[in-house]
């Protein structure tokens, strides 16, 4: 099989600006732990007070590129896997670009003139909270999508994985893939990234729904999908299954939702079914951060899934680099995964 380009993502780029802070930054800029965010005007300070108040650490991020990046990682096959996004020109962007190509990892930015995005990555006991100032990455064009020689990223990939994120950002171009793999019966997934997500852009997720082969998120998220939709049910099991039992545009791929639960099993709803699949638990002191754990997790599962693995090599995997990244600051790996 050829596995050149077989994986495309699409999503923001963002430079991780990470660091350990206090209960007191948190409350400051009203911060929840576990939480994903925008930033607001609220939040634009925090940025500088980070860099010049903690010890950070400057990461390539971005929730679609890290989980591609692990793919790649995981796959060890040069080439296979592409990705989309807007970065700015500048110093973050040339960093960004450096990072993809040691990972492996085909680019196309998109470049603009707004200076490249970044995300605060707020550590406290292990637990991270995002806040996201998008910038360049709320930038992305779908002309740009449309040019030869990135559709044809479109053409070759077999597989494709958008984070919730990028809703916010360019729905006519999620709209152009999703179609595209519908009708070549390709497999389209996206994950439902965060609770502001699954609450403000609730009819864009909707529309893409009928498209995802492939839905992945975690346990809060989950719950906030379910509440918006009034099924009045805080039971993950249930709430996997209902995702999977929603309507689909294509008949070819069953959808199969797969929701993330920290320490807590892995729950996996097809064909009105759901199995659990136990995570590997860390002791608490090997903790680093979990920022990139969902990510890295949906990473790992692709990667096994182009290979046209079972689901439950597929979980195995995912399973394996997230327990991977959380020892490790952000989203970040060693030269070679050990998985069998």
């Amino acid at each position: 099989m050829e596995y050149e380009g077989i994986l495309l993502g699409m999503g923001n780029p963002l430079l991780d600006i990470s660091a350990v802070v206090d209960q007191d930054f948190l409350n400051k800029y009203d911060i929840k732990p576990n939480n994903a965010i925008l930033a607001e005007d609220k939040h634009l300070p925090m940025y500088e007070e980070m860099t010049s108040k903690y010890n950070v650490e400057f990461i390539a991020g971005g929730a679609t590129q890290n989980s591609i990046k692990v793919a790649q990682w995981m796959l060890q096959i040069p080439g296979a896997t592409s990705y989309m996004g807007c970065i700015g020109k500048d110093r973050f962007g040339e960093e960004m670009k450096k990072n993809a190509k040691d990972a492996g990892v085909n680019v196309h930015y998109y470049e603009d003139e707004s200076p490249t995005g970044t995300c605060a990555v707020c550590v406290l006991d292990g637990e991270r909270s995002l806040v996201a100032n998008l910038s360049a990455a709320n930038c992305y064009k779908v002309d740009h999508l449309k040019q030869p020689e990135n559709w044809a990223l479109v053409e070759k990939a077999k597989y494709f994985y958008i984070a919730g994120f990028f809703l916010t950002v360019s729905p006519e171009s999620i709209q152009l893939v999703a179609e595209h793999a519908a009708a070549k019966n390709k497999v389209f997934s996206m994950n439902l990234s965060a609770p502001f997500i699954c609450e403000f852009f609730k009819d864009q997720q909707e529309k893409f729904l009928l498209y995802m082969d492939f839905v992945f998120g975690n346990e809060t998220e989950a719950r906030t999908f379910s509440r918006v939709h009034g099924w009045e049910t805080d039971n993950v099991e249930e709430i996997a299954l209902k995702i999977s039992q929603w309507p689909k545009a294509s008949g070819t791929h069953k959808r199969i939702t797969v929701i993330t639960q920290g320490a807590d099993p892995v729950v996996v709803a097809e064909d009105g079914k759901v199995t659990l699949f136990p995570v590997i638990l860390l002791p608490k002191e090997k903790l680093v951060d979990t920022n990139g754990a969902g990510d890295a997790f949906v990473g790992g599962f692709l990667s096994q899934l182009v290979l046209e693995k079972p689901i439950a090599d597929c979980v195995k995997a995912g399973c394996y680099a997230s327990n991977v990244i959380i020892q490790r600051p952000g989203c970040t790996y060693p030269e070679k995964p050990v998985f069998e």
